[in-house]
Order: C-alpha cells, then sequence, then structure tokens
C-alpha cells in the first residue's frame, strides 16, 4: 500500500511556509487571528495590534531628529577606510603592547619566584632556630662548633624579619 496521499499534504505545508517567509505584514485581526499578508493590514486597524510591516527606508531617528547645524562638520560623510600603512602601524603597535606585556607578566612571575624562595628558605631557617635542636657548623679551619643560644636567637630574630616581608 503506497502512501501518496502524503505528498499534496507536504506540498501545501511547504508552499504555506513559503508563503509565510515572504509576508511582509502580519497583524491580529478582530477576531483575534493573526494573519500574514504582502499587503498591509485594512485601514482602522490599531497600531498595536500591528506585529510586522516593512521597514522604512529612512530610520525614523532621522526623520524626527533635529538638523544639523549648517557650520558644523560633514559628519555623514563616509569614513575612508584605515590604508594598509595605517593598519600595519595599528598592527605593530598591538604586537609591541603585547609583548611589552608578556615581557612585565615574565618578569612579575620570575619576582614571585625568587620572593616565595626566599620565604621558603626563612621560614625554614626560623623553625631550625627555634625547634630547640642543637645545630653545629664547621668553620674555616674545617673544625666543627656548636650554635650559642645568643646566636640562635639573633639568626632566628633575622629570620623573622625576612618573613615579615612573606606575607
Amino acid at each position: 500500500m503506497t502512501r501518496h496521499w502524503r505528498r499534496p499534504l507536504l506540498l501545501g505545508a511547504l508552499m504555506l511556509l513559503a508563503q509565510l517567509a515572504h509576508a511582509q505584514y502580519s497583524w491580529i485581526d478582530a477576531k483575534g487571528t493573526r494573519v500574514f499578508s504582502d499587503r498591509p493590514p485594512p485601514p482602522g486597524t490599531p497600531a498595536n495590534r500591528i506585529l510586522k510591516g516593512p521597514r522604512p527606508a529612512v530610520p525614523p531617528a532621522a526623520i524626527d531628529g533635529p538638523a544639523a547645524p549648517s557650520d558644523a562638520p560633514a559628519a555623514s560623510a563616509p569614513a575612508k577606510p584605515p590604508t594598509l600603512a595605517e593598519q600595519d602601524a595599528a598592527f605593530r603597535q598591538r604586537q609591541a603592547k603585547r609583548e611589552e606585556d608578556a615581557r612585565k607578566t615574565q618578569e612579575a612571575a620570575a619576582q614571585k619566584a625568587a620572593t616565595d624562595e626566599r620565604c621558603a628558605m626563612a621560614r625554614q631557617e626560623e623553625m631550625q632556630m627555634t625547634n630547640g635542636t642543637r645545630i653545629s657548623q664547621v668553620d674555616a679551619r674545617g673544625e666543627r662548633y656548636f650554635l650559642s643560644d645568643e646566636e640562635r636567637a639573633r639568626r632566628a630574630e633575622v629570620a623573622r624579619r625576612a618573613l615579615r616581608d612573606c606575607r
């Protein structure tokens, strides 16, 4: 059994869609039905019921707007597109700005990394000087000696001063 009845229905739907796509006007009539047409709505149709109409060739602001003074420069003259030299100069400026921003970002990252390293070393030094274990070092002659309590306190204070900049 063939389904030939679907073709006319499909064709009719396509024709209706084509008409709706080309309709220039749309309004709601007195019965509340939405109407699509290539002709304007009948006279007497309230403006708030007209949903779609042709676009005016001149924008309404240009019709109702104030006239430009005669001594004003001709603002209505179309702006000339930039020349290739101007476009190239603008490109080079943007490129230089991008490179400068990248350089500044890289310097800031390097400075932050150095600060983080100094802070980590200061935290470690402060922890070693205050944890109570004996700390030994080697002097210029190669002999081992232990830090005195005064030397540990002095070095802990130096580490604390360095840590103030880290917060």
